[in-house]
């Protein structure tokens, strides 16, 4: 199967603006045979949980209609498109949510991060079930940038008959992520890891790029690049 991983610089509290630019991007990765298309942490609004606690129009639902030109795209791509924004939870409560619209723009999953990061945790209802969803036959583990930290997320990806971990995250180039993280998941639990990040400025700093893959050997089998917004494919599974 080809996944996309894909950045681009969210801009801040537009998600009219940031779904039409995710949109775009799932017809572009789908033309050219992408099944599944992994965005970065808070892509729908930009990483900004300050601006997000103080904004309620920016808390979505599962089936927010700001959302339709993104389930419009996975039909007509033929792709997954794994996005991630400010979810309302069954409470009143607000998750940093990965909501997995499949090819045919019906929720195939969603995924709430479990460990959040500094203000963060002001903000947000941490999640307490893992994320999984299954597309031709492969099963995928979804998590959440600083979720990556924590190996016992990937043990139980490859445990529960996962080949492919999606991680959705905001990283800067000082970030030893890059290079000591995600191939060490990919490498210590035999999985294929995905990444979506960010370009340009956020909440938490500078957006690095380098949106990419590693195969379960923890070398690089994709990398986007630091500089361009766009995406990058790779084979996994």
């Amino acid at each position: 199967m080809i996944t996309a991983a894909t950045q681009f610089a969210p801009v801040a509290g537009d998600i009219d603006a940031n779904v039409r630019t995710i949109a775009g991007l799932v017809r572009a990765a789908g033309a050219e045979g992408a099944r599944v298309v992994v965005f970065a942490e808070l892509c729908l609004t930009g990483y900004e949980p300050s601006l997000i606690r103080d904004t309620p129009g920016l808390v979505l639902t599962e089936d927010d209609p700001r959302l339709a030109p993104v389930r419009e795209a996975c039909r007509a791509a033929g792709a997954a498109a794994v996005v991630n924004g400010p979810v309302r939870t069954g409470g009143t409560g607000v998750g940093i949510t990965t909501l997995v619209i499949g090819p045919d723009g019906s929720l195939l999953a969603r995924y709430d991060k479990r460990n959040l990061y500094g203000v963060e945790a002001e903000v947000f209802e941490p999640g307490a079930v893992d994320g999984r969803f299954t597309l031709d036959g492969i099963r995928f583990a979804t998590a959440t940038c600083y979720d990556n930290r924590f190996p016992e997320l990937a043990a139980r990806a490859a445990a529960d008959g996962c080949a492919v971990y999606l991680a959705s995250s905001v990283l800067s180039a000082d970030n030893d992520s890059f290079d000591e993280v995600y191939p060490a998941r990919a490498r210590d639990f035999g999985l294929y890891v995905v990444l979506g990040n960010v370009l340009g400025p956020n909440e938490d700093g500078v957006g690095a790029g380098r949106a990419g893959a590693w195969g379960p050997d923890g070398e690089r089998i994709a990398d986007a690049g630091d500089a361009a917004p766009g995406f990058v494919l790779a084979e996994v599974g």
